[in-house]
């Protein structure tokens, strides 16, 4: 088993003014959140981290997402931002990246149908 080095602790502070509330009116997101609790030193890359370690760690990150509660709430807030770096709601940097472009080819490709479809009714 690889065994990853010793990190500090990190904590993903979420300033109280870029929280978005939960819909439920329990309060932040963020405060619910599972890595806020012991595994924080996950979610961040240390600096000259090796290939396998960083895969080993961000999977390890994923784990501990998925038994998260706020995991789409964290999700969307990485995407909102954009959050550059660490694993958010279950993504990596890398990963948030290729949702947000897609995502935004999906609005343009919805922008155009309503356009076509504009056309098509005025016609």
């Amino acid at each position: 088993m690889l065994q990853l080095p010793h990190q500090p602790l990190q904590v993903a502070a979420v300033p109280p003014q870029r929280a978005p509330a939960r819909e439920d009116g329990a309060g932040p997101w963020h405060a619910e959140a599972v890595c806020r609790r012991d595994e924080a030193g996950l979610f961040f890359a240390p600096s000259k981290e090796p290939t396998a370690a960083r895969l080993a760690r961000e999977a390890a990150a994923k784990r501990v997402c998925g038994r998260c509660p706020v995991m789409v709430e964290c999700r969307e807030h990485a995407l909102l931002q954009p959050e550059p770096y660490g694993v958010w709601g279950g993504l990596t940097a890398a990963e948030r990246r290729v949702a947000l472009a897609r995502r935004r080819r999906r609005e343009v490709e919805l922008r155009k149908a309503s356009a076509t479809d504009r056309i098509a009714q005025a016609g």
